[in-house]
């Protein structure tokens, strides 16, 4: 059954993020929510992948200190107007976390939504969302996670389905190819979207709180030989940096597309595209690629996407010649987000007179629901065969 209601989750690289939060203009997200969209649910990630692991394992070998990290959550969440929390261990039982650390996971987990259950219940504001950035790798799952579990928990699981290849390996591969390659054997079978998802889905993930990873970037080699350009070439090391993201090895979206010469093809088996540029080799994704995985992932009756990143998509529109945000504005369009239709409510509504900004339950008719904005009343229905559920202020199955 395809789903009817998506979530999009964009995410900024750190340095964007710190910039917001503790630059010389504090970030404020009610702000934000409140002037230009109501509707907006902002959450604060703790982690990643140059966090590491030891601050967490600390953290949550004893239950002092995961109470400690509990607290210290819901008051930074409250104090910047957050609307929720986004786990990024990267990862429990793995990179020298214990093996201990896959039960604590979930130890943590349920106890952060608990917290943020009975917090909600106590100061009568919205509960704060949780969800959690999870790996695509099987190894990685089976040290960290207890998929049954720790589902229950979360409101949404980000499935990091991207770096399947890079210049760790010693030949070119696709950083986020939607299949196999039939060519493909032993371990490098995995490396792709279509495994990843059906692995967690196997595991006991629902498929409706699964939101795949959609990269706005590629991963480029410098090839070994100018003859050997395919899928699967040799390699000597990672590509050139990027003339703004100055990375080896990493090509924002807006520099894959301003490769002057470049040839550009498809890898059919995969829906991905890459280009080869004299010795440079790069695998990214498009706006057709992006397409055909939203219709993966409604196939597969998933909750939405996760994007990372936002800075890394054309954002200005000024190098790709396909508008800001062309990707971006490729899954908002093709998940139908704004399904749901919005109008002021006839006669001049005064529901909202007394409320503030936010989304409220119609107690007449649970197909539909209403969003407050500056005293205004507007009127929200809901996609077919879905109702308004108060709780997550979405609309889900009765």
């Amino acid at each position: 059954m395809e789903m009817e209601y998506f979530v999009l989750s964009l995410k900024m690289s750190a340095q964007k993020c710190s910039s917001l939060l503790w630059g010389d203009a504090r970030f404020d997200s009610s702000a934000v929510a409140s002037t230009q969209n109501p509707n907006l649910k902002l959450l604060l990630a703790l982690g990643g992948w140059n966090f590491g692991t030891k601050k967490f394992t600390n953290m949550v070998a004893k239950p002092e200190t995961r109470q400690v990290f509990i607290q210290s959550v819901i008051n930074f969440l409250y104090q910047h107007n957050f609307d929720g929390f986004d786990l990024d261990w990267e990862y429990p039982g793995s990179r020298d976390s214990p093996a201990i650390d896959k039960e604590r996971f979930t130890t943590l987990v349920k106890e952060l939504h608990n917290a943020f259950l009975q917090e909600s219940q106590a100061s009568g504001k919205n509960r704060l969302l949780l969800s959690a950035a999870v790996p695509a790798g099987q190894y990685q799952v089976d040290k960290g996670y207890e998929v049954q579990k720790i589902s229950q928990f979360l409101d949404f699981i980000n499935l990091l389905t991207y770096d399947f290849h890079g210049t760790w390996g010693r030949t070119t591969g696709h950083n986020s190819p939607l299949y196999r390659r039939q060519a493909e054997r032993g371990g490098a079978t995995k490396a792709n979207i279509d495994f990843a998802v059906n692995y967690w889905l196997e595991a006991g993930a629902p498929s409706n709180k699964l939101l795949l990873g959609m990269p706005t970037y590629g991963r480029s080699f410098t090839l070994s030989s100018p003859s050997d350009t395919g899928v699967g070439a040799p390699v000597s090391g990672a590509g050139t940096p990027g003339p703004f993201t100055k990375e080896g090895g990493l090509l924002a979206f807006y520099e894959v597309c301003t490769l002057k010469d470049a040839a550009f093809h498809v890898i059919k088996e995969q829906k991905v595209p890459y280009a080869v540029h004299g010795n440079q080799w790069v695998g990214f994704d498009d706006v057709e690629s992006f397409r055909t995985k939203v219709a993966y992932l409604k196939r597969k009756g998933l909750g939405g996407a996760m994007v990372w990143t936002i800075d890394m998509d054309d954002f200005k529109g000024t190098f790709c010649s396909q508008g800001p945000y062309p990707l971006i504005q490729t899954l908002k369009k093709e998940l139908d987000i704004t399904s749901a239709s919005e109008s002021p409510t006839p006669g001049g509504n005064s529901f909202c007179q007394d409320k503030e900004n936010g989304l409220y339950a119609n107690s007449q008719d649970r197909t539909t629901f209403y969003n407050c904005a500056e005293k205004q009343t507007f009127r929200l229905s809901c996609p077919v065969g879905l109702v308004y559920n108060d709780s997550c202020k979405c609309c889900d199955y009765s």
